[in-house]
Order: C-alpha cells, then sequence, then structure tokens
C-alpha cells in the first residue's frame, strides 16, 4: 500500500513567533486623568492607613477598588499624559528653567578634556523624553517601581543600595529629582525616611574636589534635590505649611536655591551641605492649618 503524501509543514513566518504588541491604552481627557490621580492617591492613603491599624478586611476592599480601577498601570498611563509637554506638565522644565543659565556659564570656561556630564537620577521616572533628557547635560539613571520602558529599571528607591564612601564619586549623583513622588508614598513617617536618604546619594563639594574644573561656579547649586509637590499638600493641608517644609529640608543638610509656587505644584531646588547627625531634629504631626476643608498631608521626622 503506497504511503500517503504528506503535505510538508511550512513553518511559522517570524512575525508569527513575536508576542504580540501590548495594546496601548485609551487617550484619557484632561479631567479624567486629573480624576484617575486623585481617586488613586485617594485610595493608596486608606490602604496604608488600613495596613497600618492591620485592618485585614478594609485593606483587602480598598486594594480591590484600586485594581477595579485599573491599579497602578491606569494611575501611571494618566501621571504620563498629564505630564507630557502638550499638557505642559512636564516638571522637568522648571529644573532646566533654573539650572541652564549656570550650566552655560561653566560649560564656557569647559575643555574637551574635563567635560563630563552631571549625573542624575530620576525617582519615580515615567518618561525618557522630558526636558531634562533633551538637555544634553545629563548622565540619567531613571528608576520606578513599575517601569513603563526599557531604559526605566524597575526599583525601589528605598530598597537601592547605599554608594559607598569610597565609591561615592563615582556611583553618587550630582542631582536627585524626587518630582510628584513624596505624595505617593502613603507613610508620613516613610516620607520622611525617604527625603533622609537622598542625601546618601549626593557627592558633596569635599567629594568631586578633584572633578572637572568646568563645575567650578556651580558650587551655589550642587549637589542637588529637586523636589516637586501637588500644592494642595503645602498650601493646604492641615499639617504641612512652607515653612515646616522648609525647617524640615534644611535638618537634612539643605539649603534653598530656588523655588516656585503655582495653583497645582510647587518646585523646589535644594542645594546638599550635608548633615550633621547631632544637630538633627525630629518633627511630629502638629495642626497648623484648623478646618473642615484641609487636607492631612504631613511629613515626619523620626
Amino acid at each position: 500500500m503506497a504511503a500517503k503524501n504528506r503535505r510538508s509543514k511550512k513553518p511559522n513566518l517570524l512575525s508569527h513567533t513575536r508576542p504580540r504588541k501590548a495594546q496601548p491604552l485609551p487617550p484619557l481627557s484632561s479631567r479624567t486623568t486629573r480624576n484617575v490621580i486623585r481617586k488613586h492617591h485617594t485610595l493608596q492613603k486608606q490602604l496604608s492607613q488600613a495596613v497600618a491599624v492591620k485592618n485585614v478586611p478594609l485593606a483587602t476592599t480598598i486594594q480591590s477598588q484600586i485594581d477595579a480601577a485599573g491599579g497602578l498601570s491606569t494611575y501611571q498611563h494618566a501621571s504620563i499624559l498629564g505630564q507630557s509637554a502638550t499638557r505642559g506638565g512636564d516638571s522637568s522644565r522648571m529644573l532646566m528653567e533654573w539650572l541652564i543659565p549656570l550650566l552655560k556659564g561653566s560649560l564656557a570656561h569647559a575643555t574637551t578634556q574635563s567635560h563630563r556630564k552631571l549625573r542624575l537620577l530620576e525617582v519615580g521616572a515615567l518618561s525618557v523624553e522630558n526636558a531634562c533628557s533633551r538637555s544634553g547635560y545629563f548622565d540619567i539613571e531613571r528608576i520606578d517601581l513599575h517601569s513603563q520602558h526599557a531604559d526605566i529599571l524597575e526599583q525601589d528607591f528605598m530598597k537601592r543600595p547605599l554608594p559607598s564612601t569610597e565609591l561615592l564619586q563615582d556611583e553618587g549623583f550630582d542631582v536627585v529629582s524626587l518630582s510628584l513622588v513624596l505624595n505617593f508614598v502613603g507613610d508620613a513617617n516613610e516620607r520622611g525616611d525617604m527625603l533622609r536618604r537622598v542625601g546618601s546619594f549626593l557627592r558633596i563639594k569635599r567629594d568631586i574636589e578633584r572633578a572637572e574644573d568646568w563645575r567650578k561656579g556651580t558650587e551655589d547649586a550642587f549637589p542637588a534635590l529637586f523636589l516637586v509637590l501637588p500644592a494642595p499638600c503645602v498650601l493646604n493641608s492641615r499639617y504641612l505649611d512652607e515653612e515646616t517644609l522648609e525647617r524640615i529640608v534644611i535638618n537634612e543638610g539643605y539649603e534653598l536655591v530656588q523655588k516656585k509656587l503655582s495653583k497645582k505644584l510647587v518646585y523646589y531646588l535644594w542645594r546638599y551641605k550635608g548633615a550633621e547627625e547631632t544637630r538633627r531634629q525630629s518633627f511630629r504631626r502638629l495642626e497648623l492649618r484648623p478646618g473642615g476643608a484641609r487636607n492631612n498631608f504631613s511629613i515626619l521626622v523620626r
């Protein structure tokens, strides 16, 4: 009996073996974007409070609400849209507005051999195309808890290994950016811990005294912390106002270089001088502004 001719199986096309691309998330209006961000922050705060008092049933319910609203992915999508240049939300433009005059003056005296980019650590990075990225002044390391891009390392800043004193020159940074990050931390004590931790990554003047000559003249700004918060966190909080925030950051070894207050955001540029453990103070929650329309945002320092 003659064997049946078997039809040769054609190999799959390469395009058929590739994983499907993730479907892009739908566009959101500006109002929807704001509502998504606001709702996520509120639920995260409630979740942190439930976890703090070990109320497991309530924490489970709130987590279900977060998941039903799209979770972290939807929040980040809204945040990316909110911070896009087309909506005027790229907060790093303010940082560049402050730094470019200083950097241009320094680079005018630099040689090709001495010129090396400033190191910037961007915590909570959502985009690789913001003003800092396009400026050409920075060697940027970007991290986020839930990376949305191959050039953003998925990492928790609070678990990032601290550079040793010997390696701070190479592994430290000239600028650390906490843009709309501190307000996402649900616990007030952890916000204080995050602020304190930033200094361990900044290489202060004595650590870069052998560095490139083009940095001479920038001592009034570097190393720096760029801090951005939603305006209500500072301007309408029951427990935090401008004066208290400045006292807290100064307590960590910084001095204020620039600030800008707007209806939506508050921007700060701080120069790090180095904190003295013996002079650090603790900050506990005190009511500064009474009233039912206030929010409860605060930063506590232990």
